[in-house]
């Protein structure tokens, strides 16, 4: 319509200009903000006043709901404001942990105070990915998860500035994983779906912060192989291969488990611009996984050290899951397909 022709008089031109850009502006930032990602405003507790921002994408483990499951216990429970990112299908904007190259939402992450990552071999669009590098050279926090430590790949776009980021880079030696994290993708040290894991404490760190109050930790998930942790990276947890898929079984006899390899490291990494993160990478942390309470406090525990508030963890603070939490397993193609951000949200539901 070209308002411009109209004969209407002037003042309901106006309104009607002034009607159909509301309008516009509301569908846009509704497609653009309201619907890609779901915001777990912080209640009371310690947390009030941080923002963290969870960025999900792999194609196994279920990071698209057990990362929610996380965010809006520490929202609810601890009172950080949680933001959850998801692998968007720009078709249908439905969740789809396949689709490696849209994470949309990624400038959440300009106000963000700590970033959860769990992702897997993805290739961001550059105005995506400069967010996220951004942050990180901002000397912020990172907590990654499980296959953080690959999390990117760049198969397409080999001019990107990114490229480097690759885990398999030889320009940044293992990339983003070994050079910041501490490591890349190495190998299944344990048996993949066949021998779970039981993390057992590293008693020089059993007095960190991280550990305190967690007592069990085991996942179905198995041990990943490391060969290039690096010196001054505090390793607080190995992880014990077992037999089997269940807590009770007993730990695999001979080299597998000896020595163990770490699964919960905490390092330092400075950046060019000269700023230092706090880094916690665990290659344990399936949405299976985090149905163990010890697991859970241990996040929860890494989250406060690495925001400073480690003189408020407590050992004893709620980490339930907030409702019903029955994620599916791991494997490939197994995730539940349809979901929208919105669905991980009460308040969008009627």
């Amino acid at each position: 319509m070209n308002l411009a022709s109209t004969n209407l008089p002037e003042e309901i031109d106006m309104k009607l200009v002034l009607c159909v850009m509301a309008f516009t502006a509301l569908t846009f930032g509704l497609a653009a903000g309201a619907e890609d990602r779901v915001v777990y405003e912080g209640k009371d507790g310690p947390g009030h006043g941080k923002h963290i921002v969870f960025i999900t994408g792999d194609e196994e483990y279920r990071s698209e709901e057990g990362m929610p499951m996380l965010g809006r216990m520490l929202a609810e429970r601890h009172g950080f404001k949680c933001t959850v990112l998801f692998a968007i299908n720009p078709a249908d904007g439905t969740i789809d942990p396949n689709n490696q190259t849209n994470i949309v939402g990624m400038d959440a992450l300009k106000s963000a105070d700590l970033v959860v990552m769990q992702l897997r071999f993805r290739e961001l669009p550059d105005d995506q990915m400069k967010y996220f590098v951004d942050y990180c050279e901002s000397g912020k926090p990172i907590l990654a998860v499980r296959t953080s430590t690959h999390a990117f790949a760049y198969s397409r776009n080999k001019r990107s500035p990114y490229t480097k980021f690759d885990w398999q880079s030889k320009e940044w030696p293992g990339g983003f994983g070994q050079q910041v994290l501490g490591e890349t993708w190495v190998s299944h040290h344990g048996n993949h779906g066949q021998e779970s894991t039981r993390g057992v404490i590293n008693e020089y760190f059993k007095d960190h912060p991280i550990l305190k109050g967690v007592a069990d930790i085991w996942g179905p998930t198995d041990v990943y192989g490391i060969a290039h942790l690096p010196k001054g990276a505090q390793v607080l947890v190995y992880g014990q291969v077992l037999e089997g898929m269940k807590p009770t079984d007993r730990p695999v006899d001979g080299p597998k488990n000896n020595p163990m390899m770490p699964i919960i490291w905490t390092r330092n990494y400075t950046w060019e611009t000269g700023k230092t993160s706090r880094i916690v990478c665990t290659t344990i942390g399936a949405a299976v996984d985090l149905e163990n309470d010890g697991l859970r406090r241990l996040f929860t525990n890494a989250i406060y050290w690495e925001l400073g508030l480690e003189d408020r963890i407590s050992p004893t603070s709620n980490v339930a899951p907030v409702g019903e939490y029955h994620p599916n397993f791991f494997g490939f193609g197994k995730f539940k397909r349809g979901l929208k951000p919105a669905d991980f949200d009460p308040a969008a539901r009627p």
